[in-house]
């Protein structure tokens, strides 16, 4: 069994209410060698960096959209049945989901999927009494949803607590955690999100902390039975290797302006025959020897974009083999390094890799998003005409747009169309675009026959 730390909007204290749970789990188990696997709801990749910096395993996302119902399930279904307990991080508000009409990949949704009860986290500042009827309407909005329980955050006082509780009363609904207003924990974050954890350095105290708070706080006699897997876990069967002869040789950027991957992506990479080897950008000066393809994430290229400009051999080494036809892989951050330039929000300009004529420019307004992408031509991975799903998470946009563009873009809501992007030069399918490669495993295997069938240049 798992729950679902869901909250009544965004900002309600799901993350922070989450790895205090997770931080406690691990703090009460004997040797901290409790398996806990958690989950997040929706495309986030950096929320589950800080679960799996807690867990020791890695978090998987369960999103409906860009995989598909029956994949929520099998993954969740996969990865808890080894854990003693399971634990679910929510997206946004309880019932807010990809459109407006309906809850489509909400945390309600995923809830449904997998009969999973939720504990709800309220905002108590301002209100007292009102609170029962918050709480009533969540618990009977939709009849096919369990709300276990509530959290009750930002509780100004023992006096707050008693009026607030007093109005749960007759809810029957019980509280299975309090936390006060001096207990908010600040995580640094910046324009897209908390800071990942590989930048920060005093990551470690905040954990501590948040497992005090996750240990003093929360009812633990009603919250772990909750939590809990009914069925004994088995060891399981040992990782995969990192290499070996015959597999498919990927050079993977990964670092701290490159850490925005699928967990699942790389797992089927593996299981596809693909051998992925870490590289950085920033600090090696050559890519890996003997590669068949390049894979580049998203992360924050623009926040190191002057470390990025430095390493001129890095830049050099990455157009050169480009330009020699290796199968490339981009998504958002890794299309902005390989454009000519990224200017930051501060104006300043930094040279790329220069394999496509535009330069990324860091703005103000968001592009935020799922996206059905047409194919317009053939890629390393699309044919065209392939309709798939993705997610579109960027604060900036290409000075010069392709005058071939790789997809067109609808919105989750079919009407809703979006300016074409994307760009297809040698063999590189690049786009701001993320995909997961869950429920559309023929890309990876289209992308990976591309490789399989290059031959890397006599030097």
């Amino acid at each position: 069994m798992s729950i679902i730390i869901a909250g009544e909007r965004s900002g309600v204290g799901k993350t922070t209410v989450t790895l205090a749970l997770l931080a406690a789990m691990k703090a009460r188990s004997p040797s901290h060698k409790s398996l806990v696997q958690s989950f997040k709801v929706g495309p986030d990749y950096i929320d589950p960096m800080f679960h799996s910096y807690i867990t020791g395993l890695p978090c998987r996302n369960l999103d409906p959209v860009l995989t598909s119902e029956a994949y929520v399930r099998s993954c969740f279904a996969k990865h808890s049945q080894n854990a003693e307990y399971a634990l679910i991080e929510g997206v946004m508000g309880l019932f807010d989901g990809a459109t407006g009409h309906d809850d489509t990949a909400s945390t309600a949704h995923v809830a449904r999927l997998l009969n999973a009860p939720i504990v709800l986290i309220l905002n108590c500042a301002s209100t007292s009494r009102s609170i029962a009827a918050i709480a009533h309407g969540y618990r009977t909005f939709d009849p096919r949803i369990q709300i276990a329980g509530v959290v009750l955050n930002r509780v100004g006082s023992d006096r707050h607590l008693e009026l607030l509780t007093q109005a749960l009363a007759p809810l029957e609904l019980p509280i299975l955690g309090v936390l006060r207003r001096q207990d908010n924990i600040s995580i640094p974050d910046r324009h897209l999100g908390l800071i990942p954890t590989a930048e920060m350095s005093d990551l470690d105290g905040i954990i501590e902390r948040l497992a005090h708070l996750g240990e003093t706080c929360f009812d633990w006699e009603k919250l772990r039975p909750l939590m809990e897997n009914p069925h004994p876990p088995t060891p399981s069967p040992s990782g995969r290797g990192a290499g070996g002869e015959g597999k498919i040789r990927i050079a993977i950027a990964q670092d701290r302006a490159f850490s925005f991957y699928y967990v699942d992506n790389l797992d089927l990479f593996r299981d596809m025959g693909a051998e992925l080897i870490p590289w950085s950008p920033i600090s090696d000066r050559e890519l890996p020897e003997n590669i068949q393809g390049l894979y580049f994430g998203g992360g924050f290229p623009e926040v190191f974009a002057s470390e990025l400009a430095e390493n001129k051999t890095a830049r050099e080494s990455v157009q050169k083999v480009i330009e020699s036809g290796i199968p490339t892989y981009a998504e958002c951050g890794g299309l902005m390094y390989l454009c000519d330039r990224i200017v930051d929000f501060q104006e300043q300009s930094f040279p790329m890799v220069n394999v496509f004529p535009t330069a990324a420019k860091m703005g103000k307004r968001l592009t935020l998003g799922y996206r059905q992408a047409i194919a317009l031509q053939d890629s390393p991975l699309v044919k065209k005409g392939d309709r798939i799903w993705g997610h579109e998470f960027h604060r900036s946009s290409l000075t010069e747009i392709s005058d071939r563009p790789l997809y067109s873009l609808q919105g989750y809501d079919s009407h809703l169309q979006y300016p074409s992007e994307g760009w297809r030069k040698y063999q590189v399918h690049a786009s701001y675009t993320h995909l997961h490669f869950g429920a559309q495993t023929h890309l990876l295997e289209r992308f990976l026959t591309k490789c399989d069938r290059f031959k890397p240049p006599l030097v």
